[in-house]
């Protein structure tokens, strides 16, 4: 770890030398602290952290991922191609050593910019949250200024009910091998919708478990968070309904009458004490509309619970997001390893962009076609180009959503909790897993490449 420490140093010193710390900090206070102030929100408490939080993170995130990215490949390349690697690696230390040696450095460099920046945003926030109306101060201590847990109703089995579906389907009618693809994800978004549809005059009940936090019954802050569509949309563009909160007797229901918009979010307070002896609290929506409502199972209906303050839950965010920065710096080390610093970068840039695509990717796996599907019939042409390119995507996929699965700017902007486990899974999945790959791979490569090869400019 000496060793290590050492280079870590060493990597430091490179960048307070080339001033480059004070630029990369120059920047980041630059784009996260002055420039949201001259722009105007809303007035509202959503508007508000829309501006502030989304905005701020999101720039925090594509200026430290692209530093990272170039100074990783840079530290590494230039001192190979400017012979400085070939006078350190003569010496008592295992090229192992150096190559973690500056991956640590790295990561320290961007957990001090991420906490100057961070810091700058949390105050920022908090100034910024002083000059809203005294109602809307109210829903930012309730709804964003806050770290909340989500209670959802179990969900069904889709998986099966579609292949049971597409079993008594192909027993019904002759479908071709090449449509069953198309057949199945047509029978899911049925069975999705059926299982979300209230319609004109009916109810739906939904069935929220507290678990082990048995208090949440005495607990006045629950709020239920819901989403629908319309199967029509009305004039007014709002729809009547009624919730009942509780059991089926009269004296323990409680009811709200609304009027709802569309396509939106709407969260209103839950009556404490309703949870039963086995801490399970019973919702349910009557549909006084002439229109049906569809709420979708993905995120239609949650319970939402105060699960801790705004404070930690921000830092647990930026813990996460130096995960990122971690995996980035292994990614553009691992580049270096082999490549120029021209080449590494170019690479180290492009596999960012590609993670960014993951939207269009998973279109392109979802309907099951690169070319696109025939509107007319409703079929995926298919050709040699999707069976090698589907089966690509679906594999950069699933590793692109291990790094995706923690969203911490969605998070902090609707004030939904952070939990420390979900902290240390980004660890393991991020920097253990997806970064330990990058740095087997950088430390094989730097280990066996010829430095002597390398023709130097010094």
């Amino acid at each position: 770890m000496q060793r290590i420490g050492a280079i870590a140093i060493l990597t430091w010193k490179a960048a307070f030398r080339f001033r480059l710390f004070w630029v990369l900090a120059g920047l980041l206070l630059a784009a996260v602290g002055l420039l949201p102030l001259l722009l105007k929100d809303d007035g509202t408490a959503r508007g508000f952290v829309q501006l502030v939080v989304t905005y701020n993170l999101s720039i925090l995130i594509v200026l430290l991922g692209v530093s990272t990215l170039w100074l990783a490949c840079g530290t590494l390349a230039r001192d190979i191609e400017e012979c400085q690697m070939q006078v350190v690696a003569v010496k008592p230390i295992a090229r192992w050593q150096i190559w973690l040696g500056k991956w640590l450095g790295l990561v320290l460099l961007d957990a001090a910019l991420l906490a100057l920046a961070g810091g700058c945003v949390y105050g920022l926030l908090q100034w910024r949250a002083a000059q809203l109306s005294p109602d809307q101060q109210t829903i930012l201590r309730h709804e964003v200024f806050i770290a909340r847990g989500s209670l959802r109703p179990p969900l069904p089995d889709i998986d099966a009910l579609v292949e049971a579906r597409f079993r008594e389907r192909l027993q019904e009618v002759d479908v071709p091998a090449s449509d069953h693809g198309l057949l199945r994800r047509q029978l899911r978004e049925q069975i999705k919708s059926a299982q979300g549809l209230v319609p004109p005059g009916g109810m739906r009940t939904w069935f929220v478990e507290s678990g082990v936090r048995r208090n949440l019954g005495r607990d006045e802050t629950l709020r239920v968070r819901v989403k629908f569509h319309p199967a029509v949309t009305s004039l007014t563009g709002t729809y009547r309904g009624i919730w009942q909160f509780g059991g089926s007797s009269d004296t323990s229901v409680r009811r709200r009458s609304v009027s709802m918009a569309a396509d939106a979010f709407h969260e209103f307070p839950v009556p404490p004490g309703l949870f039963d002896d086995h801490g399970r609290l019973a919702i349910s929506f009557v549909n006084l509309d002439t229109t049906a409502l569809l709420f979708p199972i993905e995120d239609g209906f949650e319970v939402l619970y105060r699960d801790g303050g705004f404070g930690w839950n921000y830092v647990r965010g930026l813990l996460v997001i130096l995960c990122w920065m971690a995996l980035l710096a292994a990614l553009g080390l691992a580049s270096a390893s082999l490549l120029s610093f021209p080449v590494a970068a170019f690479l180290s840039v492009s596999l960012l962009l590609v993670s960014l695509s993951s939207g269009t990717m998973a279109s392109v796996v979802a309907e099951g076609t690169v070319t696109g599907v025939d509107h007319e019939t409703g079929m995926a042409p298919g050709s040699w180009v999707d069976l090698v390119l589907i089966p690509f995507f679906q594999g950069l996929l699933r590793v692109i959503q291990l790094v995706q699965a923690f969203s911490p700017v969605d998070a902090l902007s609707t004030g939904r909790s952070i939990p420390w486990s979900s902290v240390g899974l980004a660890g393991v999945q991020i920097v253990l897993l997806l970064g330990g790959v990058c740095a087997a791979a950088g430390i094989g490569l730097f280990t066996r490449r010829e430095l002597a090869a390398v023709e130097g400019t010094a």
